[in-house]
């Protein structure tokens, strides 16, 4: 493999959106680091292909993106990205000048329809892509729509290895896909990147709560994630110093404001879209509770940075949530359409001292370091990888 330059080089491409920067690793030694082609939908502060495989890696890995749609942000300098252009030559043309830029080691896909044009590009391009390729599952089951639960019927066939998010998503395929799969089939858990959280927390001036009660929510705004229920569990359960903070964006922020204004909450719910990643952090680290209702996941992320941002945690009881609870008493689960139930919660945490409160998330923070750090992930990435390459 080409041994890259010190000196670091703006390259543009005519027919296609590229932004690329290289530089040579400045710690490897005699061997290179392994080169990692990674298809992803688009560059954004809320995709985990990006943050926990991508950006949490690229000073110690050589890592090219390619991009189905156009990116929201900037990359690193250290990053190389082919855009596409949201359709489907434009892929395709991306796909093709990263394949002609360099060769790669692993191709890991993020996405059921990019692993489909994958396939497909091996059969077009007449190019042997498939003999390193890795695909992440990222959601469970139930939370795929039909057209995507029929597109990874292929992409369960022909990759080297399918990897769920958590033993929560590799549970919730049916045997059918597991048949498809074999020994293929594993799952290796999300992890966080809990230094970028504590680089946050030290920019993050004291928070004065000034008598109130913050309570966050990080989530898409669509059916799936049950926002509706802890709309009506803080209106049952709020006084006039609590509020709620809703993050995200989605197709229900019009039906979600409706709510609101319905519910008479006015300016204690607030609906505040997509932000930086950064700002989550703070509002998480100045948050006294984080809930999710949702009723599908594949690991939530958004719940294990309330985590490590020693927030409490209200889940729903769905396996995923389990997952992350397990063995522990001081996450409680509630049934997705149990609004009482939440508003209990709610309530019980307002009335609670805030010594007692920040215990309880000093034990989020544990278990998270624990069970569900970058690190571990990486590693555990690394032997599927090794597997892979071993293979060919």
């Amino acid at each position: 493999m080409l041994v890259r330059s010190p000196q670091r080089y703006l390259k543009r491409n005519n027919r296609t959106n590229v932004r690329q920067w290289k530089m040579k690793d400045g710690n490897q030694k005699s061997e290179h680091p392994i080169a990692i082609l990674r298809l992803l939908p688009r560059v954004r502060e809320t995709s985990a292909p990006f943050n926990q495989f991508s950006l949490a890696w690229s000073e110690r890995r050589n890592i090219t993106l390619v991009t189905y749609f156009s990116s929201d942000l900037n990359p690193p300098k250290d990053l190389t990205v082919f855009e596409g252009d949201g359709s489907l030559p434009g892929f395709f043309r991306a796909l093709r000048d990263a394949v002609a830029d360099k060769e790669y080691d692993i191709i890991h896909a993020h996405a059921s329809h990019l692993g489909l044009l994958l396939i497909g590009a091996s059969l077009f391009m007449r190019r042997k892509f498939m003999a390193g390729t890795v695909f992440t599952v990222h959601n469970s089951y139930r939370s795929y729509k039909l057209r995507n639960r029929l597109m990874l019927i292929p992409v369960f066939t022909f990759f080297q290895r399918v990897v769920c998010c958590g033993s929560a998503s590799f549970e919730s395929f049916p045997g059918f896909f597991k048949r498809l799969a074999g020994g293929r089939l594993c799952f290796v858990p999300n992890g966080l990147d809990i230094g970028r959280i504590d680089q946050a927390a030290s920019n993050t001036h004291e928070y004065l709560r000034n008598g109130g009660f913050t309570i966050v929510t990080v989530s898409r705004l669509i059916k799936i994630k049950n926002l509706d229920t802890v709309l009506k569990a803080f209106q049952q359960s709020a006084d006039q110093t609590s509020r709620l903070v809703l993050i995200g964006e989605g197709d229900l922020r019009n039906l979600l404001t409706a709510e609101i204004n319905e519910c008479g909450l006015g300016e204690r719910a607030e609906l505040k879209g997509l932000i930086p990643r950064e700002k989550v952090y703070e509002h998480l680290l100045k948050a006294d509770l984080f809930i999710s209702a949702s009723r599908g996941e594949g690991l939530p992320v958004a719940t294990l940075e309330a985590m490590a941002c020693r927030c409490p945690v209200i889940l729903s009881d769905i396996k995923p949530h389990r997952e992350i609870a397990a063995g522990v008493d001081f996450v409680p689960l509630i049934q997705p359409d149990d609004t009482p139930g939440f508003a209990r919660e709610i309530k019980k945490y307002r009335q609670m001292s805030s010594a007692k409160r920040a215990e309880i998330g000093e034990r989020c923070r544990r278990l998270v370091e624990e069970r569900f750090s970058l690190t571990t992930m990486h590693k555990r990435y690394e032997e599927v990888y090794a597997q892979v390459m071993v293979k060919y």
